[in-house]
Protein backbone atom coordinates (compact mmCIF):
# COMPACT_ATOMS: atom_id res chain seq x y z
CA UNK A 1 0.00 0.00 0.00
CA UNK A 2 1.22 3.79 -0.63
CA UNK A 3 0.10 6.33 1.11
CA UNK A 4 0.00 10.46 -0.04
CA UNK A 5 -0.13 12.75 2.62
CA UNK A 6 -0.53 16.26 1.83
CA UNK A 7 -0.22 19.69 3.57
CA UNK A 8 0.55 23.58 3.12
CA UNK A 9 -3.50 24.31 2.31
CA UNK A 10 -5.49 27.23 4.11
CA UNK A 11 -7.15 30.32 4.35
CA UNK A 12 -5.41 32.96 1.75
CA UNK A 13 -6.59 36.79 0.81
CA UNK A 14 -6.82 36.74 -3.27
CA UNK A 15 -3.55 37.70 -4.90
CA UNK A 16 -1.57 35.75 -1.94
CA UNK A 17 0.63 32.23 -2.06
CA UNK A 18 0.46 29.25 -0.93
CA UNK A 19 2.18 25.85 -1.42
CA UNK A 20 1.02 22.73 -0.97
CA UNK A 21 3.47 19.61 -0.05
CA UNK A 22 2.58 15.53 -1.03
CA UNK A 23 4.57 12.44 0.03
CA UNK A 24 4.50 9.23 -1.11
CA UNK A 25 5.39 6.76 1.21
CA UNK A 26 4.65 3.22 1.35
CA UNK A 27 5.72 -0.15 -0.69
CA UNK A 28 5.95 0.29 -4.02
CA UNK A 29 8.46 0.18 -7.15
CA UNK A 30 8.68 3.31 -8.81
CA UNK A 31 6.50 6.49 -8.70
CA UNK A 32 5.41 7.49 -11.93
CA UNK A 33 3.33 10.44 -12.58
CA UNK A 34 2.10 12.49 -9.71
CA UNK A 35 -0.08 15.03 -9.76
CA UNK A 36 -2.49 17.63 -7.90
CA UNK A 37 -6.51 17.66 -8.75
CA UNK A 38 -9.40 20.25 -7.19
CA UNK A 39 -12.82 19.53 -6.54
CA UNK A 40 -14.89 22.78 -5.60
CA UNK A 41 -18.56 22.51 -4.43
CA UNK A 42 -20.94 21.43 -6.59
CA UNK A 43 -18.25 20.60 -9.27
CA UNK A 44 -16.29 17.76 -10.54
CA UNK A 45 -13.05 17.04 -9.29
CA UNK A 46 -10.66 18.68 -12.05
CA UNK A 47 -7.07 18.23 -13.20
CA UNK A 48 -4.60 21.47 -12.06
CA UNK A 49 -1.57 20.12 -12.82
CA UNK A 50 0.50 17.03 -13.15
CA UNK A 51 4.50 15.94 -13.56
CA UNK A 52 5.36 13.10 -15.46
CA UNK A 53 8.66 10.71 -13.83
CA UNK A 54 10.71 12.29 -16.82
CA UNK A 55 9.73 15.82 -15.79
CA UNK A 56 7.40 16.52 -18.60
CA UNK A 57 4.72 18.99 -16.98
CA UNK A 58 0.98 20.12 -17.99
CA UNK A 59 -1.45 22.31 -16.66
CA UNK A 60 -4.83 23.74 -16.70
CA UNK A 61 -5.35 26.37 -18.70
CA UNK A 62 -7.60 28.16 -15.94
CA UNK A 63 -3.65 28.29 -13.73
CA UNK A 64 -0.94 28.76 -16.16
CA UNK A 65 1.07 31.15 -15.74
CA UNK A 66 0.15 31.28 -11.86
CA UNK A 67 0.62 27.71 -10.73
CA UNK A 68 3.95 25.90 -10.80
CA UNK A 69 3.97 22.13 -10.15
CA UNK A 70 7.67 20.67 -9.12
CA UNK A 71 8.90 17.08 -7.23
CA UNK A 72 11.64 15.83 -5.24
CA UNK A 73 12.35 12.57 -6.57
CA UNK A 74 14.93 11.84 -3.87
CA UNK A 75 12.21 12.55 -1.25
CA UNK A 76 8.96 11.08 -3.42
CA UNK A 77 7.57 14.23 -2.54
CA UNK A 78 5.35 16.49 -5.32
CA UNK A 79 5.02 20.67 -4.83
CA UNK A 80 2.85 23.04 -6.00
CA UNK A 81 3.62 26.55 -5.82
CA UNK A 82 0.27 28.49 -6.26
CA UNK A 83 0.90 32.46 -6.46
CA UNK A 84 -1.70 34.94 -7.90
CA UNK A 85 -4.61 33.49 -6.41
CA UNK A 86 -8.11 34.09 -7.15
CA UNK A 87 -11.32 33.25 -5.51
CA UNK A 88 -12.17 30.89 -7.92
CA UNK A 89 -9.66 28.54 -7.30
CA UNK A 90 -10.90 27.83 -3.77
CA UNK A 91 -11.42 23.95 -3.53
CA UNK A 92 -9.94 21.00 -1.65
CA UNK A 93 -6.84 20.27 -3.58
CA UNK A 94 -5.63 16.14 -3.76
CA UNK A 95 -2.77 14.72 -5.11
CA UNK A 96 -2.69 11.80 -7.30
CA UNK A 97 0.66 9.11 -7.70
CA UNK A 98 0.60 6.54 -10.43
CA UNK A 99 2.83 3.58 -8.84
CA UNK A 100 4.33 1.31 -10.24
CA UNK A 101 3.70 -2.13 -7.54
CA UNK A 102 6.28 -4.91 -6.95
CA UNK A 103 3.67 -7.36 -8.57
CA UNK A 104 4.04 -5.72 -11.69
CA UNK A 105 0.28 -3.59 -11.41
CA UNK A 106 0.23 -0.19 -12.48
CA UNK A 107 -1.71 1.45 -9.41
CA UNK A 108 -2.81 4.96 -8.95
CA UNK A 109 -3.50 6.62 -5.49
CA UNK A 110 -4.92 9.81 -4.10
CA UNK A 111 -4.59 11.56 -0.97
CA UNK A 112 -6.89 12.91 1.45
CA UNK A 113 -6.99 16.33 0.14
CA UNK A 114 -6.04 19.52 1.39
CA UNK A 115 -8.98 22.68 1.94
CA UNK A 116 -7.79 25.54 -0.45
CA UNK A 117 -9.87 28.88 0.59
CA UNK A 118 -9.29 32.18 -0.99
CA UNK A 119 -11.24 35.27 0.21
CA UNK A 120 -11.81 38.14 -2.09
Amino acid sequence: QVQLVESGGGLVQAGGSLRLSCVASGRMLRLNAMGWYRQAPGNERELVATVARGGTTEYADSVKGRFTISRDYAKNTVYLQMNSLKPEDTAVYYCNAGVLEYSGRNSNYWGQGTQVTVSS
